[in-house]
C-alpha cells in the first residue's frame, strides 16, 4: 500500500513540477527574444526557428505516430492556425512592450473563452460567468487608463498584440473543446507546427526570407537551440501536468509565471508597473482564478 501511495505522490509531483517548469519558462521567455532582437533577428524569425526545433525534434521522438496525423478531425488545422498565431503574438507583445503589461492583457483570456463559449458552443452564461467578465474588463479599464484618453484602449501595437494573443487562446480552448478526440500529441505538434508556419508566411510578408542566410551568428543560434528546446521539453511537461492536475488548481499553478515574469523585468529590464497597472492587473488576475474554479474547459497549453 505505502509503494502505491508513494507513486501516486510522485506522479503528482512531477505533474506540478511540469506546470512551474512551463510557467518559469514563460516567465522569462522574452529575455532570449529581446537578446536576439537587439542582435538583428527579428521576433518573427526568431520565432520561426525556434518552434522549428521543437517540430523537428518531435518528428524524431514521436515518428512511429506519424500515421496516427492524417486520423485526426479536420479542426487540427483550425487549431494549427489558432495557435500559431496565439505564440508568435504573445512573443512580439513580450519583445516590444512591457512584459507585465503583456502577460496581464493575456490573462484576459477567460472573458474570451466565456464569451466563445456562449455565443459559439451556446453554453449558458450563468451569474458567476458575468461577474468574471465584468471583473476582467473593469480592470483592464484601469490598467489602461489615461488621463489624456476619453476611453482607455490599448495604446501601442504591444498592447494590441498581447490581447490578440488571449483571444487567440481562448479560441484555441474552444475549439479543442469541440474535438475532443485530439491527443496530446497532436497538440503539441499543432502548437509548434502553426507558429513556424504563421511565421514563414510574416517572414515572406515583410520581406524577412533573406535573414535565412548566414547573417545570424553562431551566438544567435546558440540561443535559439537553447530557447527551442525549452519550448520542447515545456510544453511535453505542461501537457504532462494538465493530464494529471485538477483544471481549477492547474490555473491556478499557471498564475506562477506572473511571479517569476515580475520579478525577472524588474532585475534584468528595469520594468515597473504604475498604480493603476497593479490595481488593475489584481482584479484581472482574481477573475481568472475565480475563471478556473466555476468552470471545467480543458486546458489547451500553448507553450
Amino acid at each position: 500500500m505505502s509503494i502505491i501511495v508513494s507513486i501516486g505522490n510522485n506522479k503528482n509531483f512531477f505533474a506540478i513540477f511540469g506546470l512551474l517548469f512551463g510557467a518559469t519558462v514563460w516567465g522569462v521567455i522574452w529575455f532570449p527574444y529581446r537578446l536576439l532582437e537587439q542582435a538583428g533577428v527579428s521576433g518573427i524569425v526568431a520565432s520561426f526557428y525556434t518552434y522549428l526545433i521543437p517540430m523537428l525534434i518531435g518528428c524524431f521522438v514521436f515518428g512511429r505516430q506519424w500515421r496516427a496525423l492524417f486520423r485526426q478531425p479536420t479542426s487540427i488545422i483550425w487549431l494549427v492556425l489558432v495557435a500559431g498565431w496565439t505564440n508568435l503574438s504573445y512573443v512580439l507583445a513580450v519583445i516590444d512592450g512591457e512584459v507585465m503589461r503583456v502577460i496581464l492583457l493575456f490573462y484576459l483570456s477567460p472573458v474570451w473563452t466565456l464569451l466563445l463559449a456562449h455565443f459559439w458552443l451556446k453554453e449558458r452564461a450563468g451569474l458567476k460567468d458575468i461577474l468574471v467578465i465584468i471583473t476582467s474588463l473593469l480592470g483592464a479599464f484601469i490598467m489602461l487608463y489615461d488621463e489624456t484618453k476619453n476611453f482607455p484602449l490599448p495604446s501601442s501595437p504591444s498592447d494590441w498584440l498581447a490581447v490578440s494573443a488571449g483571444m487567440g487562446f481562448a479560441l484555441t480552448n474552444v475549439i479543442t473543446r469541440k474535438s475532443v478526440h485530439l491527443s496530446l500529441t497532436a497538440k503539441s505538434f499543432a502548437v509548434w507546427l502553426g507558429v513556424t508556419l504563421i511565421s514563414l508566411l510574416g517572414m515572406l510578408f515583410f520581406g524577412q526570407v533573406s535573414t535565412l542566410s548566414n547573417a545570424i551568428s553562431v551566438h544567435d543560434w546558440l540561443i535559439m537551440l537553447a530557447v527551442g528546446l525549452m519550448l520542447f521539453v515545456s510544453t511535453l511537461l505542461v501537457q504532462y501536468g494538465v493530464t494529471h492536475v485538477a483544471a481549477a488548481r492547474a490555473a491556478v499553478i499557471f498564475l506562477f509565471e506572473l511571479v517569476v515574469a515580475a520579478i525577472a523585468a524588474y532585475l534584468i529590464a528595469g520594468e515597473s508597473m504604475a498604480w493603476n497597472e497593479w490595481m488593475g492587473g489584481v482584479l484581472i488576475i482574481s477573475s481568472a482564478i475565480f475563471a478556473s474554479m466555476i468552470t471545467d474547459e480543458p486546458h489547451v497549453v500553448n507553450y
